[in-house]
């Protein structure tokens, strides 16, 4: 098993104080990574693990969150491919009444192996479960689906060339985009009103794009607006983009309490990060108020955080 990664964390680095979110999280490792828990063993494949494999995947990160719970906290992995047994497996790590389990949520890919994403019914009983447990959903780029990589790649480029357009450089991002965009286009946010969602890297290109999203999509016939989704039922993390440009867009058209610091370990580092949240302070572009937000004060209320930062300090 590969060693959990962080996602998130909850900082207040004028404290020197992190409460750090453990994922198993598949996408995130490398793709030279050794095809062990939950990873990809190449660009186009994605091992497709039993419900039992991603129950030891996810209850290994629950150590360190039970021997340091003001220091980590975790994330639950699911198995997206078996939706029934999704909605089983965050009921197990979410709902406190099983080993004392008790995660704050959940990361998942933006899509399967296969290329299955989540706007279809068989998904209903996982947004349920989420909504019943209150707990929000991570959802998190993972590398294109060989089909996908097939249709898109370029025969003028070298192979690791085209996987970076269509992964990290750019395309899986606009497909957790795309992903957002189907999940509301297929009523989701309607039947699940209180659904929370999470997405991170700014956002994943929508806040650039909300305005034309907003307009072609006030045709699809849905109840709630796009707009009163993404402002009731979406948060964002930067997740590693250390640049103040993207968040300028971001404060003009999204809720400030929706934004949410992340470093985007094991990519970006912290230290990366402290000099971003330094320059964001001196920037005078949110009020002290606001910058403790993203800091971590918007991350605890969303996942019901008790963060004492005065003992984490001592």
């Amino acid at each position: 098993m590969p060693d959990p990664i962080s996602e998130m964390s909850v900082s207040n680095p004028s404290q020197d104080s992190t409460t750090g979110f453990l994922s198993s999280a598949p996408s995130a490792l490398p793709i030279w990574t050794p095809a062990t828990s939950l990873c990809r063993s190449s660009p186009t494949h994605q091992a497709t693990y039993p419900p039992p494999i991603v129950k030891s995947a996810t209850t290994s990160s629950l150590k360190p969150c039970a021997t340091h719970p003001g220091r980590f906290a975790g994330f639950a992995e699911l198995p997206m491919h078996e939706p029934q047994e999704a909605s089983q497996e965050l009921r197990r790590t979410c709902s406190g009444q099983h080993d004392g389990m008790k995660f704050v949520g959940a990361l998942v890919d933006s899509h399967t192996e296969a290329g299955l994403y989540c706007d279809g019914p068989e998904f209903d009983a996982l947004w349920a479960e989420a909504v019943k447990l209150d707990v929000p959903i991570y959802i998190h780029p993972t590398w294109p689906s060989e089909q996908l990589y097939t249709a898109c790649k370029s025969r003028h480029l070298e192979e690791h060339i085209s996987l970076s357009i269509l992964a990290f450089g750019f395309g899986w991002h606009s497909d957790v985009a795309v992903h957002i965009i189907r999940l509301y286009a297929a009523g989701v946010f309607d039947r699940f009103p209180r659904l929370k969602i999470i997405i991170g890297h700014m956002g994943e290109m929508i806040p650039y794009m909300i305005q034309r999203i907003e307009r072609v999509s006030s045709q699809w016939g849905n109840e709630r607006s796009f707009r009163e989704v993404w402002d009731n039922n979406l948060w964002l993390t930067t997740s590693g983009n250390w640049s103040l440009d993207p968040l300028a867009c971001i404060l003009r058209n999204t809720k400030h309490d929706r934004i949410m610091y992340s470093v985007d370990y094991p990519f970006s580092k912290s230290p990366q990060g402290l000099k971003w949240l330094e320059e964001l302070e001196g920037s005078g572009m949110v009020t002290g108020e606001e910058l403790e937000g993203i800091r971590w004060k918007n991350a605890a209320k969303l996942l019901g955080l008790n963060v004492n930062l005065a003992s984490q300090v001592a």
